[in-house]
């Protein structure tokens, strides 16, 4: 493909990312910024962590994003007697009061699944974890006695972070394979509030994931176009070196004078962000700044990503463990503020 090919179909795929977005965002109001970084996410063939309320419109984003996407939806509840085995295959008895095996949700629609959502993940035990690390990783599993694959398969995880009774924590290897985590909230506009609460086109969930039209952003081509955007997204020496100071910063912020309130820095981190990290943290900056209309890579377009690929894969102490929720986001925009952008 020459170089003018790879432009126009490039601009073609522009023109899609930005319709995806628009077709999702007529059904979950006010959350333009978790739709981007979907949409980043997506073009990015990495996984996202969803974190937020009971009822801020999760599974209808995620619905959503998969009717746009025109592949299979499927979703899980993570309990505490789950096993690996509820997620490729189920048993029961038919009509003929004889055994039955039918796939499970993972299974069922082969190649086709395109968007698969574990709900409360934490509330799995880590021998699902360890299977749904493996699908994450390789897209495949093994199971009746072969190799099954789900080349366009994105997996999306919620964390139940309040009750902690009979949770599993997420390991750091599992999390680790998650491009980005994103906290999920109902907006504040009291003009969207209105509408959520009194539109009735608001209350039929179904009927609002009908009106998306299937496939604006075709899943089955995904990989083919994620590739290309990568290899045209450049990035100058200057901001390579950027980008590593970034990194370092995360795992030695005192170097950058980086300093946090009732904090012993040198005592904080107990391991920065990892190699895979950093660059997922470039396969995502690259995206953003395609869908900028950008072939050449900015600093603001690692800030754009910056908190939700590098917050999870930053370890703390235990002593800061409890505090996370606070440390994380002020040791980051510090980070971004402290570290000399080019």
């Amino acid at each position: 493909m020459s170089d003018f090919e790879k432009a126009n179909l490039l601009n073609e795929w522009r023109d899609r990312a930005l319709s995806f977005e628009r077709e999702v965002q007529t059904v979950v109001v006010g959350m333009d910024d978790a739709v981007r970084k979907i949409t980043l996410a997506i073009l990015s063939r990495g996984h996202v962590m969803l974190e937020g309320d009971v009822g801020v419109g999760k599974t209808t984003l995620l619905k959503a994003v998969a009717r746009g996407l025109g592949g299979a939806y499927e979703r899980i509840e993570g309990t505490i007697d789950l096993m690996p085995n509820d997620l490729v295959y189920h048993t029961y008895i038919n009509d003929q009061g004889l055994p039955q095996v039918d796939p499970g949700p993972i299974l069922k629609h082969g190649e086709m699944l395109s968007v698969f959502f574990f709900n409360e993940v934490n509330r799995a035990r880590p021998q699902v974890h360890s299977l749904l690390l493996r699908v994450m990783a390789e897209r495949s599993l093994t199971a009746f006695n072969r190799e099954h694959y789900f080349p366009y398969l994105q997996i999306f995880a919620d964390r139940n972070r309040v009750e902690r009774e009979e949770t599993f924590e997420i390991p750091s290897a599992a999390r680790d394979r998650f491009l980005m985590e994103l906290h999920i909230a109902a907006p504040r506009d009291s003009v969207l509030l209105e509408q959520l609460m009194f539109d009735p086109r608001f209350h039929d969930v179904d009927r609002l994931i009908d009106a998306i039209r299937p496939g604006t952003l075709p899943y089955r081509e995904i990989p083919e176009i994620a590739p290309v955007i990568q290899s045209q997204v450049t990035a100058t020496e200057t901001l390579r070196a950027y980008a590593l100071d970034l990194w370092e910063a995360t795992r030695n912020p005192e170097k950058y004078g980086v300093r946090l309130s009732d904090t012993d820095m040198s005592r904080l981190i107990m391991a920065g962000a990892s190699p895979r990290g950093m660059s997922m943290v470039m396969r995502a900056a690259r995206v953003n700044a395609w869908i900028e209309g950008r072939d050449h890579l900015i600093p603001e377009d690692l800030h754009a990503v910056f908190r939700e690929t590098v917050g999870h894969r930053v370890f703390l102490q235990p002593v800061y463990e409890l505090r996370r929720d606070s440390i994380i986001p002020e040791l980051l925009s510090s980070i971004l503020s402290k570290v000399t952008a080019p």
